[in-house]
C-alpha cells in the first residue's frame, strides 16, 4: 500500500492505493495560502492519521508515500525548488519531512510531471508513447513520459510549456511575447476579460452579459459559463483569441519531440470540445511542422480532479517497490 500526496496552490490531497490506477481512500482539503508552507505541512500532519484510520491501513501496511507538488522539485536532493503560488517552500526537503511523518521512503516530483505519469499508464495516453500532458488551470505546466517513465532533464525537471516564451494573438493586446502561462491561464483568462470589459470592448457585441457582472465576480469561469451556457459572443471572443498562443506552444513541442499523444488537462481545458479542444486543434493544424502534420492526437485528460493522487501513488510504486 502506498500513500500518494498531491500539494498544489489553492488545493491539498491524499490518497491510499497500490499504484494500479485505484485510489482506495482520499481526503482532500484547500489550501490556505496565507498560512504558508508551514500551514500545508499542519493540515499534512494531521490528515494522515485521518486517511489512515478512514480506510482501516495501519503505518505498518505503507511502503511508501510518493508526492506530486505544484512548483520545481530537485530529483537529487529530493527537495522543492520553489513554490510560485505558496511562500515557506523554498528549499524545503519534503521527501525526508514527510518520510520521518510517516515512517516510511517518500519521492517527490513536480505535479505536472506525476499527472503525466498518470495519464499515461491510466488515463487518456493508456498504451502510447511518446506522451505531453499539459494542465492548463491556475498555472500551465507539462508532463513528458516516454515508455512509461517521466523524462525529468538532468534532474529539475523538463516539458516546462508554461513557461515557453509565445506570441499574444488577442485582439487589442500589445501583441508582445511572453510566457504562456501569462496568457492562457485561468486569471489570464480572468485579468484579461476584466481588462477588456473596463476598457468598453463589450460594447461591439449585440449580446453579453458579462459587462453586468460585478468585477470581482467576472473570473475565467464566468466567462466560460456566458459563453457556453448563454451563448455570449463576447465571452467566446475572450475565449476563441486565446487559444492561439496555446496551439504556438504545442506546435514547439509537436516539431521538438513529435508525441503520440498531447493530453491537456486542469480546469480551463473543461472549458471543452466545442471552445477549447476543436479550435486548438484546428489552429495546430494549420500552424504544426508540415512533417509531422496529422501523427499528434490532441485529446482531454481522462482523470479529473485525483490525476496527481494517482501519479503520486505510481510514482512511489515505480520507485519504491514493485
Amino acid at each position: 500500500m502506498f500513500l500518494g500526496i498531491e500539494i498544489g496552490g489553492t488545493k491539498l490531497q491524499l490518497g491510499l492505493g497500490r499504484g494500479d490506477g485505484v485510489i482506495l481512500s482520499l481526503w482532500r482539503g484547500t489550501v490556505d495560502a496565507a498560512a504558508g508552507g508551514e500551514g500545508i505541512r499542519r493540515q499534512i500532519e494531521a490528515a494522515v492519521p485521518v486517511l489512515l484510520a478512514k480506510a482501516g491501513v495501519g503505518g505498518g501496511e505503507l511502503r511508501g508515500v510518493g508526492i506530486g507538488f505544484g512548483g520545481p522539485t530537485d530529483d537529487a536532493t529530493q527537495t522543492v525548488v520553489t513554490s510560485h503560488q505558496i511562500a515557506g517552500w523554498d528549499g524545503f526537503p519534503l521527501a525526508d519531512w514527510v518520510a520521518d511523518l510517516v515512517g516510511v521512503p517518500a519521492v517527490l516530483c513536480n505535479d505536472a510531471d506525476v499527472a503525466g505519469l498518470a495519464e499515461a499508464l491510466f488515463g487518456a495516453g493508456k498504451g502510447l508513447s511518446p506522451i505531453f500532458y499539459v494542465t492548463v488551470g491556475t498555472g500551465v505546466g507539462g508532463g513528458l513520459i516516454i515508455d512509461g517513465q517521466i523524462y525529468r532533464g538532468v534532474g529539475r525537471g523538463a516539458a516546462e510549456i508554461g513557461h515557453l516564451i509565445v506570441g499574444d494573438y488577442r485582439d487589442h493586446a500589445d501583441h508582445s511575447d511572453g510566457p504562456l502561462e501569462s496568457i492562457v491561464s485561468g486569471p489570464a483568462i480572468q485579468k484579461w476579460a476584466r481588462a477588456c470589459v473596463a476598457r468598453g470592448d463589450a460594447g461591439e457585441f449585440e449580446h453579453t452579459e458579462l459587462d453586468r457582472i460585478p468585477v470581482e465576480h467576472l473570473t475565467a469561469e464566468a466567462v466560460a459559463t456566458c459563453a457556453l451556457r448563454n451563448g455570449d459572443d463576447f465571452a467566446r471572443t475572450i475565449l476563441t483569441e486565446t487559444w492561439p498562443s496555446l496551439a504556438e506552444a504545442i506546435c514547439h513541442v509537436i516539431a521538438l519531440l513529435c508525441p503520440r499523444r498531447v493530453v491537456i488537462g486542469g480546469g480551463v481545458s473543461l472549458i471543452g470540445e466545442e471552445l477549447f479542444f476543436a479550435p486548438l486543434r484546428e489552429r495546430v493544424a494549420e500552424e504544426v511542422f508540415p512533417p509531422f502534420r496529422g501523427l499528434t492526437d490532441i485529446v482531454p485528460a481522462a482523470l479529473g480532479e485525483e490525476v496527481v493522487v494517482h501519479g503520486a501513488l505510481a510514482l512511489a510504486r515505480q520507485k519504491l517497490g514493485g
